[in-house]
């Protein structure tokens, strides 16, 4: 049996994602998780809320909530709303737990062992209207790279520099937006990443089956300019994991806390030891999956993310790994993902511009977003949403194609011979044709899947699906039966073997409707490994029941109510 271990990137615990930030890494990681469990995989699928930082801060600051209650709230509505998307995580952990603080401190206090953390006296930016000291996303500026105006302190999201605080022009508090700002001296922890370089540099190379995106981005960031740099690990704020070495206190660096970037990526590793306490598991259970001498050698770890978290995941999480020297394990591969934009510009928060998950799950089912942002995944560059490619999405593949099959067969079988499959007639050419040409794309659809080629998999998919409706239609068993009722039943029998059929294969990327469709037909989701025995799995007298409407077809005028409602101010 394989072992495969799936994480997705933390989404930030200050607000409620968009359709972006869903289809950027828990979406394609959540298909390629259910694929991995039908192929007989053991499976550990973790993913948590990012709960530190300046984020955190910010957005509890602007409801009058403690940042802690904030956080446990956001964490709640998060994770309900993962479950709403069928996202099927083993764990939903949070990056605040207690199991994160002693890894984090426990790396941090293993990676000062081995010579690899600096104590640095460093300018930083001080807000005389705030009263406090203004690291990273607290500042905002103008990119010295780029120009973009509105570059955070930590990163321009415009052209992806990697930058500090003190890099920004014309720089602006992000809290009150006051310009009164000074620099003054502050100490600060610093993982030294350069030491490291030709360690990454050589194992970056290493993984020549990676993403374009993914090597491309962490060679720049090894090469551009000076090369790697050394980056800071802690900062002045009061909500974080406190900078210590185990429980004692770290001289010099009271009332600080680790950067957010150094302990989020950690918390993949804490919140499985989170599934392990939640579960009445032990330590060993959780670190068989990350210890490679407790036998996480045999792992096979995948990770997934959007570009602009590639350069902590190649560099600065490996470095935390590779520098603790101490058995822990190394990602396999990185499936990174462009951007999802939205219907001619960006999504918006701030300008009500765009879908966010809460609203929608309130428009329609999960299934109709999950198979449009899956079938159009910014894998080879950024891709957009609008109205009318979703509504053509959802009318023609899933109600005109997949939903259309299943009605008409259902239907004309309970009219004709009631609800049981029916006896009588053989398979002839015809069906042999569906076999071979299922057995083909099964075969494409299968590769791609295990490579995490998301688009490719849904177009293998929706052929799979676009298959049993030309059978239908070339066949025609409701014109047949008037001539040859043994010959209408034959058809009829194979074409309602062929609902489990789609059941199976459809559920990574619409479980609802697989479930549905399974239930109907009183059969298992089991994942076919030959289509011959699976096309005559339910025998002449297995009963049934006509499925409900799969999916329903979205209006025009519905489209544009949503286009309207969307589109922001």
């Amino acid at each position: 049996m394989t072992r495969t271990l799936i994480t997705s990137a933390l989404p930030y615990i200050n607000g409620i994602k968009h359709l972006g930030n869903l289809v950027g890494s828990q979406l394609p990681s959540d298909v390629y998780a259910r694929f991995c469990r039908a192929q007989g995989h053991e499976v550990m699928y973790i993913c948590a809320t990012d709960e530190h930082g300046t984020p955190a801060e910010l957005a509890a600051a602007k409801t009058g909530q403690d940042v802690a209650d904030f956080c446990a709230e956001m964490h709640e509505t998060q994770a309900e709303l993962a479950r709403g998307f069928r996202l099927s995580f083993d764990h939903f952990g949070r990056s605040s737990s207690q199991q994160n603080h002693e890894l984090t401190q426990y790396f941090a206090g293993k990676l000062a062992d081995n010579g690899l953390l600096e104590e640095v006296s460093e300018k930083q930016v001080y807000s005389n209207t705030d009263g406090r000291y203004l690291p990273d996303r607290y500042i905002e500026g103008e990119c010295p790279n780029c120009g973009s105006p509105d570059a955070r302190g930590d990163q321009c999201e415009n052209c992806t520099k990697q930058l500090s605080p003190t890099d920004l022009i014309n720089p602006r508090s992000a809290i009150s937006g006051s310009t009164d700002l000074e620099v003054r001296e502050t100490k600060h922890l610093y993982l030294r990443q350069s030491k490291l370089s030709k360690t990454l540099d050589d194992w970056i190379s290493s993984k020549t089956d990676w993403p374009i995106l993914t090597t491309s981005i962490a060679k720049k960031w090894l090469h551009d300019g000076d090369g790697l740099q050394d980056r800071g690990i802690t900062r002045d704020l009061d909500w974080g994991v406190p900078v210590k070495r185990g429980i004692a206190d770290w001289p010099g660096m009271e009332g600080k806390v680790f950067y957010v970037w150094f302990d989020a990526p950690i918390a993949y590793i804490a919140a499985t030891a989170e599934w392990a306490d939640a579960n009445g598991k032990t330590d060993a259970d959780w670190e068989r999956w990350w210890r490679t001498d407790k036998g996480a050698d045999d792992v096979n770890y995948v990770q997934f993310m959007g570009k602009d978290n590639v350069p902590f995941h190649t560099l600065s999480f490996p470095a935390t790994i590779m520098g603790a020297d101490d058995n822990w394990k190394l990602v396999d591969f990185i499936k990174s993902f462009n951007y999802l934009n939205y219907d001619g510009g960006q999504f918006s928060t701030s300008k009500g511009r765009g879908v966010f998950m809460n609203q929608a799950l309130d428009i329609l089912p999960s299934d109709y977003w999950r198979w449009w942002l899956l079938s159009h995944v910014p894998e080879s560059s950024d891709s957009e949403f609008t109205w009318d490619s979703f509504q053509g999405g959802v009318n023609k593949d899933l109600a005109d194609v997949l939903g259309n099959f299943v009605s008409r067969i259902t239907k004309f079988c309970r009219a004709k011979f009631g609800e049981e499959v029916p006896a009588g007639g053989e398979y002839g050419e015809a069906e042999a044709n569906v076999i071979a040409q299922l057995t083909e794309r099964l075969k494409s659809y299968e590769d791609n899947m295990a490579k995490m080629e998301v688009r490719k998999s849904a177009s293998d998919l929706r052929a799979i699906w676009a298959i049993g409706n030309e059978y239908l239609q070339a066949t025609a068993p409701w014109t047949l039966f008037k001539t040859d009722p043994d010959g209408a039943a034959a058809i009829t029998r194979f074409a309602l073997n062929l609902v489990p059929f789609y059941a199976a294969l459809s559920e990574p990327f619409i479980p609802d409707a697989a479930q549905i469709m399974a239930n109907s037909m009183n059969a298992s989701k089991e994942w076919p490994t030959d289509v011959n025995a699976a096309l005559n799995a339910l025998p002449a007298g297995h009963a049934f029941t006509v499925a409900e409407v799969l999916f329903a077809k979205i209006t025009d005028e519905a489209r544009d109510e949503m286009q309207a409602k969307f589109a922001g101010a």
